[in-house]
């Protein structure tokens, strides 16, 4: 369960490499036992932002708390209680998996059986396999066992299931819930949408540097608005009798099939206007925005305000 208490408090971090502004003025808090997820395009500055809360990195400005400790100055007693799983990560190649995980549980007051962690991973086959003869999802799962083994109160996992096919990623889910219901805080950096919408309890977009929506999955997908009906009429219709219909604000065409996108019930509008001139439709499709097109809306608008600044 969600603890109203704050397990992560940033406040205006900044983060530059050169003239390049990474993180800019972000600010956010991260209750106790929840999944904090991040979102973003390549490049926005989300694994420049987690690596500032987990002591990698520096911040050049703005503060952390991190269960009211900072990452830079206490970052040995942050290192007890949190787990981190990079983006990009290796080990000694000749180094097996055993040893890593049993090497890295050996860093920690009360860690998890490498073992069982392993094997809830999928991975207890490849126990004696050195770390150079995996294959990219093996050494990803690898990666999230490192990162778990300390059994950690805060849980920082950047891209975890990438690489991992359909049915991987779906245990890994399974994992992270199953964490989540012990009580860990997990913050989750993420492309896929799909993983964002079945994990996380509230979304940070981070766009240029700076969060542009924090909020729950469903109230970020629900900013995407309207409806999109795809569908086959039974004779020609030309987009002037489309554009008439109420709520459709643009129409697309491939092949036999016409997609419309606009706003209220735009099913009903549709069929009932073409039905009155004898045009039946067939083979229709409909869905109203998600996550996926939210992001795509929100990162759009947000470049081109960032366009308008420059320009001005």
């Amino acid at each position: 369960m969600v603890n109203a208490a704050p397990a992560v408090t940033v406040q205006n971090l900044v983060k530059r490499y050169g003239h390049l502004v990474a993180v800019n003025d972000v600010s956010l808090s991260i209750h106790e036992g929840e999944i904090f997820g991040i979102i973003g395009p390549n490049g926005a500055g989300k694994t420049t932002a987690v690596e500032c809360i987990s002591g990698l990195r520096a911040p050049d400005s703005g503060s952390i708390s991190v269960y009211g400790l900072s990452p830079q100055k206490d970052r040995n007693k942050i290192r007890e209680f949190v787990g981190v799983q990079l983006q990009e990560s290796a080990l000694p190649p000749r180094i097996k998996v055993g040893e890593a995980v049993r090497l890295f549980a050996s860093f920690y007051p009360d860690p998890l059986d490498p073992d069982q962690l392993l094997e809830s991973l999928g991975i207890k086959q490849i126990v004696n396999s050195s770390f150079k003869n995996l294959s990219g999802g093996q050494k990803q799962r690898v990666s999230v066992a490192l990162a778990l083994v300390g059994n950690p109160k805060l849980a920082i996992l950047d891209e975890l299931t990438t690489g991992l096919d359909p049915e991987a990623r779906r245990e890994i889910w399974s994992l992270i819930e199953r964490m989540r219901d012990r009580g860990v805080t997990v913050i989750l950096v993420t492309h896929f949408m799909d993983e964002a919408e079945r994990l996380c309890d509230r979304l940070a977009l981070i766009n240029h540097g700076t969060v542009i929506e924090l909020d729950t999955p469903e109230a970020i997908a629900a900013q995407a608005g309207g409806s999109r009906v795809r569908f086959v009429p039974s004779q020609p219709v030309n987009d002037e009798t489309l554009r008439a219909i109420p709520g459709v604000n643009e129409i697309e065409r491939k092949e036999r099939y016409i997609t419309v996108t606009g706003t209220g019930d735009l099913v009903g509008s549709l069929i009932n206007v073409l039905a009155a001139i004898g045009v039946r439709v067939s083979d229709v499709e409909a869905r109203t925005g998600n996550l996926e097109d939210a992001f795509i809306k929100l990162t759009k608008d947000d470049a081109f305000s960032v366009g308008k600044g420059v320009q001005t």
